[in-house]
């Protein structure tokens, strides 16, 4: 028998694995098709089998529900829960009741953080985060939120799946899903961490029940260089012609398997990943190489003398700005450290000074380079922290958890700068104005990303499933 790639012999895989039936079938079929072509015109049936071939796939660019100008997300998770009161919602009755009883019998932990207007808005933040309070303008404040839960890995998880319960998609697979990607060299998620998995692990951005290709590639950051940080793309001992005709070998067999007996979710996500992982080949590890950054832009960002303070977050925080500008759909930076139970005044000094100069540079370099308008930027935590002294006794205080408030900031695409949503009580312990929820603000997120909710479906064991289940308001004030 000829080998089927020699001349005049058959290419078509199909051809060689053929069943009683599916032989009788084809040559019924083939009589069939030679009698119609003599009725149609050949061009048609030419240009219909062009069409037939385009290139398309699961991370293909689609066209959003709305006309908008944002295309990507960086979504910048501060794990841990930051404490709103010494950071973006200042509260001077607090400060004046420090050391006494507050409503609810315990005793007032005023804010050792003094708070400034910044911008034409007058914006109050905390000098905690000045370098990034110079962008005031640009940045939204959500004074207003609340959760469920106050139990950090619940609370992640819901932050990132809107799910308390079953496992559901992480929003970043969400936007995937709904809008592809524009290079398809690269992943359209990826999460950037810091060394190990955050609470809750990958169900923070997993793909639950969308197809797999939608789940973020996960990046330790820590890692040295950077094919420690990406491992197992290259392939040292086949050359890409020979790499590119085995996936195309194995994809053609697939598409046998699939129309002969049933798809596999499993198998078609294992031969996505390694036709994602062929393709990054090509821009990788170009795009984690922040030394091919001007050593100014590194400086901007804090990067200095490795094991310098700060230099892992705006590490991640560049790496972001370049998967962003080469097309990546969503970028999950992961910030983790900010549960501060006690010792606040220099532990958070020293977790806002890790964010605060690389997050400022990251707005700059956007908009330098025409990029914010189309990046929607958010930063924020699980839940908040009570505004009274945790009960732990300890003789350098800190602050309990709280899910009745807390902040979150967004900056670029799709929102409009320099605005406070929503308020909390007098002394920062429930939000009382304007209340939203992580399904708000998922909503939110969304239609700043021109995608509807509310239509943004999959179904899944007979029900049609969304990232905000059956709520989610859209906070429009906050759109531009």
């Amino acid at each position: 028998t000829e080998h089927p790639t020699c001349h005049g012999v058959s290419t078509d895989l199909s051809d060689y694995f053929l069943t009683r039936r599916q032989f009788l079938n084809r040559m019924g079929m083939g009589v069939g098709a030679l009698s119609l072509a003599n009725l149609l015109d050949p061009r048609d049936l030419i240009a219909a089998q062009s069409d037939a071939n385009v290139a398309t796939g699961p991370l293909t660019p689609r066209a959003s529900h709305f006309a908008g100008k944002a295309k990507a997300v960086i979504h910048i998770f501060a794990q841990g829960a930051p404490s709103h009161v010494d950071t973006w919602d200042p509260k001077p009755s607090l400060t004046q009741m420090h050391g006494k009883s507050i409503p609810g019998g315990d005793i007032a932990l005023g804010s050792p953080f003094k708070f400034s207007k910044y911008g034409q808005s007058g914006l109050e933040v905390s000098d905690l985060f000045a370098k990034t309070a110079a962008h005031a303008d640009d940045l939204a404040v959500i004074r207003s939120m609340w959760t469920d839960i106050p139990a950090h890995e619940v609370a992640t998880v819901f932050m990132n799946t809107g799910s308390l319960r079953i496992a559901k998609p992480s929003m970043g697979s969400w936007l995937v899903y709904g809008l592809g990607t524009e290079n398809q060299n690269l992943p359209g998620f990826i999460a950037l961490r810091g060394g190990g998995l955050p609470p809750g692990g990958s169900a923070n951005y997993q793909a639950a029940f969308l197809p797999g290709v939608y789940q973020a590639t996960s990046i330790n950051t820590q890692a040295p260089t950077v094919p420690l940080m990406i491992q197992n793309i290259r392939n040292t001992y086949v050359g890409k012609s020979e790499q590119r005709r085995q996936l195309d070998m194995i994809h053609q067999l697939n598409e046998l398997h699939a129309q002969n007996l049933q798809r596999d979710a499993a198998l078609e996500t294992r031969l996505e990943s390694y036709e994602i992982a062929f393709r990054m080949q090509a821009e990788s590890l170009d795009a984690f190489d922040i030394n091919k950054e001007s050593e100014a832009t590194r400086a901007a960002f804090g990067i200095g003398a490795p094991g310098s303070r700060g230099s892992d977050q705006a590490k991640q925080l560049l790496i972001a700005r370049r998967l962003i500008e080469r097309g990546v759909r969503v970028v999950q930076v992961w910030h983790q450290g900010w549960d501060h139970h006690q010792d606040i005044q220099t532990r958070l000094t020293a977790k806002a000074g890790e964010i605060d100069q690389p997050l400022a540079a990251l707005i700059t370099d956007l908009k330098q380079r025409g990029l914010l308008d189309s990046t929607l930027v958010v930063w924020g935590g699980e839940f908040g922290r009570k505004p009274t002294r945790d009960r732990n006794g300890s003789p350098s205080p800190g602050r309990d958890h709280n899910a009745k408030a807390f902040s979150i900031v967004m900056a670029g695409g799709g929102v409009k700068g320099g605005t406070v949503h929503g308020a909390t009580d007098e002394f920062g312990a429930a939000s009382i104005v304007d209340k939203v929820h992580p399904h708000d603000l998922h909503a939110t997120i969304l239609r700043c990303m021109c995608l509807d909710h509310t239509k943004l479906t999959y179904r899944f064991n007979g029900r049609d499933f969304r990232l905000t289940d059956v709520a989610g308001n859209v906070i429009k004030p906050l759109l531009a």
